[in-house]
Order: structure tokens, then sequence, then C-alpha cells
């Protein structure tokens, strides 16, 4: 097969984690890669990936081509091993991948619900009309908020961060679609690039620490190139922001409801359990969120307790007893289902893929003919269709024959090269459900040349000073 077939199978399925599978179950599983059932569901795959690009086109949300995707190609695999006197491969194969989506479903999903509760706590409205009232221009919260997510996401993590920033800048320009769209590319690039350089940044990072491979001190030798690759995307996009400032519609400053600034201490309190939990504990982070989940919802139950005969002083003549009607299981509810469902389909299609042979060819491929430094960069590029985490998971799984530089070259790049496509991070991911019709895949790929731009930069500068 020549190179420009392996390049094209790399950016397929080096993608997830399913390759664990592949490399601990290998006695068991056939090459399918030169059979038309694996021709088929490499189409099957593009096909659906190609209508999760046209989404805005085509209003037809994400997670269903993959969705049915995902159930064709493990038909199709299921189908033949069952017919080759292998009943139970594919039951053991497709069991790994869903709990890889069933720890990134219940990590998601508590961060989301989080979010939910901090805005109808009115903390995010009250953020805005202080960002309003003091007279920021688009531009300078282009950078508030690029900056706070560079700064924040070492010590959360990128998705968090990203989620928390899109909802100030939803709040703040709402009137001005094009501000939206540029400063959750702003945010993108910058929780990403901030996560990069510090263990607690993103969970890739926190792969590469548990391993052992970079101690925690020598993560902080990438904050230069991360820097370099926030400043020269921002730098150069800020000169195509809308003019003026947001309308303030209000001289006042939106009281937070009751319980909402605790509420964000018991969101960095669920962080910090579930760093705790990977790092000391030795547990998947999704437990400790899950813990975390528990802090809101015994809250919520007091809030709720609390609320109970309150006098409401309100302009009626006649006052009356109020309750608060705060319900975690509403904020649940309210999570971006879509999102989640995609990550689903995502992880179970690129799972066939890699037990039916192809992970493995492109792997031997990357390091063995393209070198340790051409293959780190083009991990980074990888990370770019789907998501940096089950990359760098690959990488390590993979284990290949690296110096420390190198190492440290693979965790910026899958850290950064995310940033390069709206669905190459959880981060990515989440804002186009957050911020939908606002940021889209679309209008993050118009600007995918200006952060290719940060992304080499912050290549050169690693190589040149580490």
């Amino acid at each position: 097969m020549k190179p420009l077939v392996y390049v094209l199978l790399a950016l397929i399925v080096v993608l997830f984690p399913s390759m664990t599978f592949a490399s601990e179950a290998a006695h068991q599983s056939i090459d399918l890669t030169n059979h038309w059932i694996g021709y088929t569901a490499i189409a099957i795959f593009v096909l659906a990936y190609t209508l999760v690009i046209l989404e805005e086109q085509l209003h037809l949300r994400k997670s269903k081509p993959v969705l049915l995707a995902a159930g064709l190609i493990w038909i199709l695999i299921a189908a033949y091993y069952s017919a080759n006197g292998m009943p139970h491969a594919a039951e053991i194969a497709i069991r790994h991948n869903f709990l890889e989506y069933a720890e990134l479903f219940f990590f998601l999903l508590v961060a989301m619900t989080y979010i939910n509760a901090l805005l109808e706590r009115d903390v995010f409205t009250s953020l805005r009309d202080l960002l309003v009232q003091k007279g920021f221009s688009y531009r300078a919260l282009f950078w508030i908020t690029g900056i706070l997510a560079f700064f924040i996401s070492p010590i959360a993590d990128n998705l968090t961060t990203a989620l928390i920033m899109c909802a100030v800048v939803l709040a703040v320009g709402k009137d001005e679609p094009k501000f939206i769209a540029m400063s959750c590319i702003n945010i993108v690039v910058g929780a990403n690039a901030g996560g990069a350089f510090s263990p607690f940044g993103d969970i890739t990072t926190l792969m590469v620490w548990q391993k052992g491979i970079v101690q925690f001190t020598e993560f902080f030798s990438l904050f230069l190139p991360a820097v370099v690759n926030f400043i020269i995307p921002a730098f150069i996009m800020q000169f195509f922001l809308p003019a003026g400032k947001p309308n303030s519609t209000s001289n006042e400053i939106t009281q937070i409801k009751k319980g909402g600034l605790i509420i964000v201490g018991l969101f960095i309190l669920t962080i910090i359990t579930a760093v705790c939990f990977h790092n000391f504990l030795h547990l998947p982070p999704v437990f400790g969120m899950m813990l975390g989940l528990a802090y809101l919802k015994f809250f919520g139950y007091y809030i709720r307790r609390s609320g109970h005969g309150e006098i409401d002083h309100s302009d009626s003549p006649t006052s009356h007893k109020t309750q608060d009607d705060f319900d975690v299981f509403n904020k649940i509810a309210k999570a971006e289902w879509d999102t989640l469902f995609f990550f689903y389909g995502v992880i179970l299609a690129v799972g066939g893929l890699g037990f039916i042979g192809y992970l493995g060819m492109a792997s031997e491929f990357m390091y063995g003919e393209l070198g340790a430094t051409n293959a780190n960069i083009l991990v980074g590029v990888l990370s770019a269709i789907v998501d940096n985490i089950p990359v760098m998971f690959a990488v390590l799984t993979m284990n290949p024959d690296m110096n420390h530089t190198q190492w440290l070259l693979v965790t910026l790049t899958a850290g950064v090269g995310g940033s390069l496509l709206s669905v190459g991070s959880a981060a990515g991911v989440a804002l186009m459900g957050q911020a939908r019709g606002y940021y889209t895949f679309f209008s993050h790929l118009k600007w995918t040349p200006v952060i290719s731009l940060g992304y080499a930069a912050s290549i050169y500068v690693h190589l040149l000073i580490n």
C-alpha cells in the first residue's frame, strides 16, 4: 500500500483508544483490512463524517449519522466473526469501546450539569453585566475571555474552562454573531494551549504524567510554546473583530441567586476531586466527577429546603411565601445531548475500524517510516480530526522509542493540535453545542490557516528551546 493511502488510514483510525483492545486481543482478531467489510466500514465512516461536516447546511444534528455508522460497522464485524466461529470476539471488543465512551459521557454530563446550574443561578449573567458596565470593547472582551481560558485551563481543564468562557461570551455578545464565533475559536485555542503545559490542564497531560514519562515540573517547559500557539492566532484575528462595544441594556448588575457562588466553589472542588482520584487513588477522573455531582445534589436539596417559606417582598400588594425551585435533575436534562451521542457514535465507529485492523497498519507507518518528529507533528493533525485525548492514549499504548524532547513534543502537539478544527477537541465539540448557530465547523475552518501558523510556530519554539 502506498504511503498516501497509509496517511489516509492514519487520519481515519489513529483516533481512539480502541487500539488497546487490538493489542490485547490481536490473537483473536481477523485482518479485514483488505476485505470488502473493511472497505465498506471505511466508506460508511467517511460518509457519516461528511454529513457531520455539512451539519450547518443540512440542518441534520451531528449525532445522527455517526450513531447510524457505528451500528452498521459493528453489524458487519459481528456478522463476519459469527460466521467464522468467533461469536463473542465482537462482543468483547464493543464492550471495551463502550466503557471508553461511558467514562467520557459521565465526565461531560457532570460538567454540563454544573454549567447549567451556574447559568440558572445567574452567575454568568452577573459577570456579563459587570463586563458590559466596565465598558470593554469587543476587542478587549475577546482578549479577556481568551486569556482567562488560557490561564484557568491549567488549573481546571480545557473542557470546563471553555464551557465557562463560552457562556460569558454568549451573554455579552448576543447582538454580534461574528464576535461570538471568533471568541469561541479564541477560547478553544486558548484553553487547549493552556492545558498543554500543566499536568492538570488536560486528560492527555495527566496520562503522560501518570505514565512517569514527563515529570511534574517538566511540563512547564512547554509554557512558552503554548503562549506562542495562543498569541499568534489571537493577534491576527483581533483585526477582524466588529468595532464598538456591547450595548448595555441596564445600568444594574444582575444579582446572583442564592447559592450561586457556592456552586462555583463546588465546581472547583469537583475538578480537584477528579484530579485527586486520578493522581492519588489511581481511579479514572470520571469517578471524581460523579462524586462532585453528589456535592451539587446535596446542595440543591439544601437550596430547596431553605427556600421554603421565604417572604416575597415584590410590588404585589399582598406579600406571599415562595419556594426556590432549584432542581439538579432539570440541569441534567438540559445537557447537550446531541454532543454526548455524537461522542458515542464516533468512539464506537472508529473503535470498529481499529478492531478491523487499520490501526496497526497506520501505527507501523507513522513511527516506523515517518520518524518520531514527523509522526508527532502528524499526531497533532490527527487530533484535529476528532479529539486529542484518545490520540494521546493511542501513542502511549504504542509506546514508541523516543527521547525526552520528542515526548514533550507529542504532549504539545496532541494538546494544541485539536484546535485546528472545531471537532478536534472536547472543548470545540462542546462549544459547537453550547453556541449552536454561532460557532460551527465552517466558522472555525475559516480560521484554520491562522491557527496552523500558531501550531507550526509553537513546534518550532519547542524544538528551539527544549
